[in-house]
């Protein structure tokens, strides 16, 4: 396998960027979306039953089935690719934010509100900080998600290190199977040692303490 990588070092360097480009465009849509719809969600019962029933609908999809729907409307490559982990990634990350935001200790509500915080400034320096580490677990697993599932991008012309898991198998070739699948769970580990990096950093010092504590 060591032979192989050095003999393909440009290749696997050009797959390895089209595949993180994949993984990484679709979680940071899904961030950016189901963040603020996660605190959204919060606000509302109603509205938190019905969203997070149908994202959970989405997830029991198999996702070649999400893939194939996604040709007829965007055509093959990598935005069809991006849009279908889009919706694969989309519920871990929403569904902690909602459970973050609606864990946080109501006595630290209600003293912010004592002392005469607005909603969006309990919103702001109160509830979010206190569900960054389960809002951050969220992304986590989603990231893990989408680096590995990204390697079925390659069935629709999109790239990547599934790319080299395939042609193995066309191929009845180890070496390019176990090359793919070895980058592919490396990149994981990685990625999510910087997210649990992140995670540490923006989380509250207390929190921390408690978190060690545990």
């Amino acid at each position: 396998m060591f032979d192989f990588i050095k003999e393909n070092q440009s290749e696997l360097l050009t797959k390895t960027i089209e595949h993180l480009s994949i993984s990484l465009l679709s979680l940071l849509a899904a961030v950016l979306i189901a963040v603020p719809l996660g605190i959204m969600l919060t606000r509302s019962k109603k509205a938190a039953k019905i969203v997070l029933t149908l994202t959970s609908v989405l997830q029991t999809v198999p996702s070649l089935a999400i893939l194939a729907i996604m040709i007829p409307i965007f055509g093959i490559g990598t935005l069809p690719a991006v849009v279908a982990l889009f919706l694969y990634v989309l519920l871990p990350i929403l569904n902690n934010t909602y459970l973050g935001v609606k864990s946080v200790d109501p006595t630290a509500i209600e003293a912010g509100r004592a002392m005469g915080m607005t909603t969006s400034q309990l919103l702001r320096m109160v509830e979010f900080p206190m569900a960054i580490p389960v809002i951050m677990s969220g992304i986590r697993l989603s990231a893990v998600y989408a680096i590995s599932w990204a390697t079925l991008a390659s069935y629709i012309g999109a790239g990547g290190l599934g790319d080299f898991i395939f042609n193995g198998l066309n191929l009845y070739r180890p070496d390019l199977i176990i090359a793919g699948a070895v980058i592919v769970t490396l990149l994981a580990l990685i990625i999510d040692f910087i997210l649990a990096r992140v995670e540490h950093w923006t989380t509250p010092n207390g929190l921390q303490v408690t978190k060690e504590d545990k």
